[in-house]
């Protein structure tokens, strides 16, 4: 299966290209500049990961991905929650990375996770087989039965071996086992073929203008597919991308927050031409809607600081408030364990700032910033 980009209908696309480059230079400057940019950012990190799940036919409330993330959960984790979450992390690692790595054969490989297969792959031809491990200690011995024990001896220690080892992997941070490994999957998907076209995509849309060259990237992604367990990766990549090209510099950009304000039917259209520009418009809409998310973080930080006129300077209110703007939702749980205080100090201090209660259910109460 190959790519191609061919020619494209400049004409056609330009007015898209000039709009997208216009609005994301506007948010990158906002972001960068205002005093919420911080909270904007790691707020933005939510919303996208949700966004990305709805995209892909998934729906996972915000508000459970916020209390699952600080391990708060009011009901046992769904599946597509857990995946949800995996996003959220793999966008706090690609934000906490060079701008330019997670676009990197490095960073592809890392997100993708054939650079652990190959480690493994590696790490497994230099282990000594059990039957080698086994002669070393039979070395005399006829006895039958200790033949046998000394196999099973053999076998723990290489198991023992392998437990250590996926132990200090999940110590550092990195999936002990992929889950789409344990699952039937298509033999002809030949994901490391397809991950090699889109990558030689990247480096053919390199002069082309950042938010065209997203749209291409997005558009090949979609049309390759090469990862079948992992396609949410592709909006990642994106918002990587244009980080990567210096559009966005200030933080991830969230495509995908665009993308769901696309009709299907543009962006599941036959028409190529069709597919990009509504790819374009989904960077238009999602900038848009992080400037209007940025206007109303400031505007209730300015109503949330006039509450600290006259306090002291041991007060728990500004830890308070930099977590509400940092957080689409808070519980009183969640104050609680920032400020270290009871959670009917919580509730007190949610009550001095006046924030709005989201939720209204019987088993948590969530505030936050509409």
């Amino acid at each position: 299966m190959a790519y191609t980009i061919e020619s494209l209908p400049l004409q056609t696309l330009l007015p898209a290209v000039g709009r997208a480059e216009d609005q994301l230079a506007r948010l990158d400057e906002q972001v960068r500049r205002s005093p919420v940019g911080e909270g904007f950012v790691e707020r933005g990190h939510f919303f996208d990961a949700a966004a990305s799940m709805w995209v892909g036919g998934e729906l996972v409330h915000v508000e459970d991905l916020v209390l699952h993330d600080e391990g708060m959960d009011a009901r046992a984790p769904t599946h597509e929650l857990t995946i949800a979450h995996r996003i959220l992390r793999a966008r706090r690692r690609i934000a906490g990375a060079k701008a330019g790595w997670a676009v990197s054969d490095a960073g592809i490989g890392a997100l993708t996770g054939y650079e652990e297969q190959e480690r493994d792959a590696a790490e497994g031809e230099e282990m000594t087989p059990v039957e080698e491990i086994a002669g070393l200690d039979l070395i005399g011995v006829d006895d039958p039965l200790a033949q046998e024990l000394a196999n099973v001896d053999a076998l723990l220690e290489q198991s023992q071996r392998l437990i250590d080892r996926v132990s200090d992997r999940r110590g550092a941070g990195r999936p002990a086992i992929v889950v789409g490994d344990l699952v039937v999957r298509d033999s002809d998907w030949d994901e490391a073929d397809r991950l090699t076209q889109w990558k030689r995509v990247l480096t053919d849309v390199a002069d082309l203008p950042p938010t065209l060259a997203a749209a291409l990237i997005w558009e090949a992604w979609e049309s390759l597919e090469p990862m079948q367990r992992q396609h949410w990766l592709g909006g990642q990549f994106v918002s990587a991308y244009l980080r990567a090209r210096g559009k966005v510099a200030s933080h991830l950009f969230g495509f995908n927050v665009g993308l769901k304000s696309v009709p299907r039917e543009r962006r599941r259209s036959a028409n190529r031409v069709t597919r990009i520009i509504a790819f374009l418009d989904a960077m238009s809409a999602s900038a848009e809607s992080g400037m209007k998310e940025v206007a109303r973080l400031a505007q209730a930080r300015d109503m949330m600081t006039r509450r600290l006129d006259g306090r002291r300077s041991s007060s728990s209110l500004p830890t308070t408030i930099e977590l509400v703007l940092c957080r689409p939702i808070v519980s009183a749980p969640m104050i609680a364990k920032a400020a270290k205080v009871t959670q009917r100090a919580a509730l007190n201090l949610i009550g001095e700032l006046g924030v709005r209660e989201l939720t209204g259910r019987g088993r948590y109460r969530g505030w936050g910033v509409l």
